[in-house]
């Protein structure tokens, strides 16, 4: 939740007030000196001097980098302070010497700069912390405009497919028509309301690729066979959505462009006690020219993105090809239901 620039800037005031306390403490009560009036006017004169630094000087002339300016006022404003306390406060306080003479200004600065650096360093080290948020809030919110445009991409492609699949069914007016509806009307009710968020939990996410795997086994009819197994002992966990329909799709494009028979698709997920998730999908094909490419698949560039923001090092990948086999091994470590 963002803090407003009010409780921003009530929020540093408060620490500001704790800082100077402190100050205030460790320069009037050692063991040199006792508490007195002139103790009290005269901190609250150097707090009043850092306060203009801190609030009119560095945000109005430092941080737009107007650096000469800057220098010439803060000059300016250490000899006024320097008159002010010789001329105005010591003569108020003092009738001794201390009021009759002019000290040196090295002298006069040792206790005007303790004071003002401190406060000075605070108001750095704040602006900088409050900067750093700022930083990674925009990282955050870029981090999330590009999984929103990456999940974007997968809907319509996926919708494209099988309404393809879907009219080609109508035309021929197959029986397995009512069933390819409905498969897709489970599919597309969990793509647009299920998992609009990060992360789903891993139950809703399987059984969405069962109902997608079910839509796809279609297009293999008697072409072959295809298995779907789920190992899952525990529902504690959740998982970024529409990552594994991606080598689903792939494996079913891949193997039903290429081969008219002897069709083999193998999809296996297997989630441990610790939530290590291993997911893994073996589909046979025949080296033809649309095969080429298969290591750019549907999507892949698309998933790997998504991998690598959501799952920074907490996830492999390894696609495998050979002896007319194509194997994708991908091992998430979940994250738990909050």
């Amino acid at each position: 939740m963002k803090m407003s620039k009010l409780q921003r800037h009530t929020k540093e005031f408060v620490f500001q007030a704790l800082v100077l306390t402190v100050l205030f403490v460790i320069k009037s009560f050692d063991r040199h000196s006792s508490f007195s009036l002139s103790q009290v006017v005269f901190f609250t004169f150097y707090a009043s001097l850092a306060f203009v630094i801190n609030y009119l000087l560095i945000p109005r002339f430092l941080y737009k980098k107007k650096y000469l300016l800057f220098s010439f006022i803060l000059l300016a404003l250490f000899i006024v302070a320097y008159l002010v306390e010789e001329l105005i406060l010591e003569k108020l306080f003092f009738n001794d010497e201390r009021a009759e003479h002019v000290s040196n200004v090295f002298y006069t600065l040792l206790d005007i700069l303790p004071i003002v650096l401190v406060m000075v360093g605070f108001k750095f080290a704040w602006d900088a912390l409050h900067k750093q948020q700022q930083v990674e809030s925009l990282q955050s919110n870029i981090k999330e405009s590009e999984l929103r445009f990456l999940k974007s991409q997968i809907n319509p492609h996926f919708l494209f497919n099988n309404l393809n699949n879907l009219y080609s069914y109508a035309i021929e007016q197959s029986s397995k028509t009512p069933s390819i509806i409905l498969e897709l009307s489970s599919v597309l009710r969990y793509m647009l309301y299920d998992c609009k968020e990060d992360f789903v939990p891993l139950s809703k996410e399987i059984e969405h690729l069962k109902h997608f795997t079910a839509l796809n086994e279609l297009q293999v009819e008697n072409r072959g066979s295809v298995s779907f197994n789920s190992e899952v002992t525990s529902d504690n966990f959740v998982v970024a959505p529409l990552i594994l329909n991606v080598f689903i799709e792939n494996a079913f494009k891949h193997s039903t462009a290429s081969q008219s028979s002897d069709i083999t698709i193998d999809i296996k997920i297997t989630v441990d006690e610790d939530g290590l998730l291993n997911f893994s999908c073996t589909n046979s094909f025949l080296d033809v020219a649309n095969n080429q490419n298969l290591s750019r698949g549907i999507g892949l560039d698309n998933v790997k993105k998504r991998l690598k923001l959501l799952y920074p090092n907490c996830h492999t990948l390894t696609i495998n090809t050979g002896n007319n086999q194509y194997e994708v091994a991908l091992s998430l470590q979940l994250k738990t239901k909050k």
